[in-house]
Formats: structure tokens, sequence, C-alpha cells
């Protein structure tokens, strides 16, 4: 199955948790759609043979935050493959950003990373806006877990 049939629940499952492709009133847009970023040598080489080897990448969907920064990389694979397979490309792709989430998606199964938290989990509902935004202020400090008795 083609990227483009998934591409298509994705944009439904976005605007359903308030993300926006256009202006509205007065809110404006916070997706952006197949922003380019380049990538390192080491970057490609790490990404493997899943991904075309060049210098440059397009992130599927990047969601911006109330400020209108990069917020979170949504890496959108086609219907017949595990979203996973996206893991490694989406996350240099969310660190060129300086974006500390990640959704990963096929249209069908979904999966949010927190890149400082550990490896994707699945979710059933894109998250919105203001609850990642909830999110992004719990910073994990390993160090207190080391001195927890």
């Amino acid at each position: 199955m083609k990227e483009a049939t998934a591409r298509i629940k994705i944009n439904k499952l976005l605007e359903a948790a308030g993300w926006r492709f256009f202006k509205k009133a007065d809110r404006p847009a916070n997706i952006q759609l197949e922003l380019s970023v380049t990538l390192t040598p080491n970057d490609l080489d790490a990404v493997g043979e899943n991904f075309e080897k060049t210098p440059k990448g397009f992130i599927d969907f990047l969601l911006l935050n109330e400020k209108g920064f990069p917020f979170i990389v949504l890496e959108a694979k086609a219907e017949g493959l595990s979203p996973l397979v996206g893991k490694e490309q989406a996350r240099k792709y969310a660190k060129s950003q300086n974006c500390r989430f990640v959704i990963l998606s096929n249209g069908n199964l979904h999966y949010f990373w927190d890149l400082e938290r550990g490896n994707p989990y699945i979710i059933t509902a894109f998250p919105t806006p203001t609850s990642v935004a909830g999110y992004q202020k719990i910073v994990p400090d390993p160090k207190r877990l080391i001195a927890e008795q």
C-alpha cells in the first residue's frame, strides 16, 4: 500500500487532535509539510537501507508549538509497513530540528516517542498541542533516580 493512503488518515487524525494545516481565525497553522533537512554522511549510514542515500531528507510532518517553533516530528510510513521502520530516520530529523518528540505512524498504528525518556510506545490517538506542551515540562533527572532510596 502507498504512503499516500496513510497520509490521508494521518491528516484527519492531526486535525481531530487540534493541529492546523491552515490559519483559522487568529490561530496560525501549526503543521509544516515536507520540510527539507540536511543530514550528514554519518546520519545517512545510521538510517540504513530503508532511506534514499542522499544528503537531504524530508520531514513528513513538522508540528509547531504555540510560538511557531519545531515541536514534534511526525514520520509517516505506508500502511503495509511498521511505523517503527522510520524510527532512526525520525530521530535524525528530530535532532536536526531540536525536537524532543516524535510520532511514528502508518495511518493505523501510531507510536509516540519522547527522545529523552526511552523507547516509542503505542498511542491510540494523536496528542493535542496542549497535552504535549504539558508533557514537555516533565524533565527526566537520572541522577535523582540513582540517589533515591
